[in-house]
Formats: structure tokens, sequence, C-alpha cells
């Protein structure tokens, strides 16, 4: 049987519906999962049963994450936050780390990975590092143009799975990964030194992106097939 995919969806703050895009769903698909969209649970109970169902989870995109969950108060550029997300996301991924299954993230869900496993975050990169010497991470561009590169950490499982140590990516993000804590490690950096890519050390497959390679593989990027068919591998056991 094909692995079952847990997906964390998105939703607006009056929560009346849950949604996540068909390029994710289509992403797992197309590398052989069966996607399963998940709302958010607050039982610690019902997350558990979750985390043991599920092969995989992969943790999507969506809008920014409480900095009270790393000891800061709300910056004045931080946007919409929704704690009952926040709340699921994290507590899934701490089960699903313990049971050492795998996890893709990108994203908001690479920063959620990392505030999971003791990190903490830029609230806005923008106002919290110097702006002149950013690149532009907020791209005005189709969603699936790669606009800027990355280097990747050689040896990382990042290239191991892409068999590149230059990503060409693309970029919608304005917070970002600061502290990375271990078992985490950083695998991959934009030119301006913002934290592209984090994943374990510790974990058969933990791996988490800054970017969208959910948008990229519309397009065909190599690179974002890799990724996506690495993770499937790695929740059908097949690494």
């Amino acid at each position: 049987m094909n692995p079952l995919i847990g997906i964390v969806t998105s939703t607006e703050i009056e929560q009346e519906t849950y949604f996540t895009s068909t390029d994710n769903v289509n992403a797992i698909i197309r590398a052989g999962g069966i996607p399963i969209l998940l709302p958010y649970y607050q039982h610690e109970k019902t997350i558990e049963e979750i985390a043991s169902k599920i092969d995989g989870l992969y943790a999507t995109g969506g809008y920014d994450i409480d900095p009270t969950l790393f000891g800061e108060e709300p910056h004045p550029k931080l946007g919409t936050i929704i704690p009952e997300r926040d709340h699921f996301e994290i507590a899934l991924m701490k089960k699903v780390l313990v049971l050492d299954k795998p996890i893709l993230g990108v994203c908001r869900g690479s920063q959620t990975l990392n505030i999971a496993l003791g990190g903490d975050m830029y609230q806005d990169i923008y106002s919290q590092k110097n702006s002149r010497e950013l690149l532009q991470h907020q791209q005005k561009a189709p969603n699936k143009h790669g606009s800027h590169f990355v280097d990747v950490k050689e040896g990382s499982l990042l290239n191991r799975i892409t068999g590149e140590t230059r990503l060409r990516v693309n970029s919608r993000h304005h917070q970002a990964n600061r502290k990375v804590e271990k078992p985490l490690q950083i695998s991959a950096r934009a030119s301006d030194g913002i934290v592209e890519a984090i994943e374990s050390t510790k974990h058969r497959f933990v791996l988490a992106l800054q970017w969208h390679p959910e948008n990229m593989l519309v397009a065909n990027d190599l690179a974002s097939e890799a990724i996506f068919k690495g993770f499937i591998a790695a929740c059908s056991g097949n690494e």
C-alpha cells in the first residue's frame, strides 16, 4: 500500500474552512503517497493516535507563528497567527519525531520544526536584519519561478537527495529560522545568510525547506521532484 501522508492544513482566522493548495496534494500523489488532510486536533491522545497511523508528515506553508512559543512578544511586523494550528502542528511534530517517522516541512513548516526542537526565528527578517543586505525573499514573480540560489551543505540529506550543491529556489516569506539547535543542522543558506534548509542528523528523514518545492514541481523542476520522491521513499521504508 502507498504510504499515508498527513498534510497540515491552513485556515483563516474565523476557521470556517480547512484547506491546502492543489500543488501540495498533487506533489504527494505524484511522488506515490496518499495525502490525508489534517484538521487541528487539540487533545494529546488524539494527536498521538494520528502520529501512530500516518507514515509521514508534510508540514505546509501558511501564516506566521506565535512568538510566545519561543519566548518573544509580537514584533510590529508580525502577521496573522492561528494559535490552534501552532499547537497542533508542533505537538504532532514532536510525536512523529519520537516515532522516527519522516517529516518534510516547507516555509512555515521549516520554522515550526525548528521551534519544536528548541530553536527560534526572525519574526520579520526585513526589520530584524539589515535589510540592505537581504535578497528579495517575497518574490514578485509566478510561484513556480526560481528567483534566487541557495548553497547546499555537502554530504547533507538535501545534497544526497538532489545531487546538487547549489539550487535555484522560489521565495515567499518574511520570517526565517535564526537559532538552530541539535539534532537539527543547517543544510542550505541563501547568499545573504538566511537559513534556507534544515535537517535532522538523528532521525531517518527530517528535512525542512524555506522555499516551496511543491510550486516548482509544476514547472518539472528536477530537484523538487527528487525531494518529494525521497520523502515518499522514506515513508515507504525504501530510503
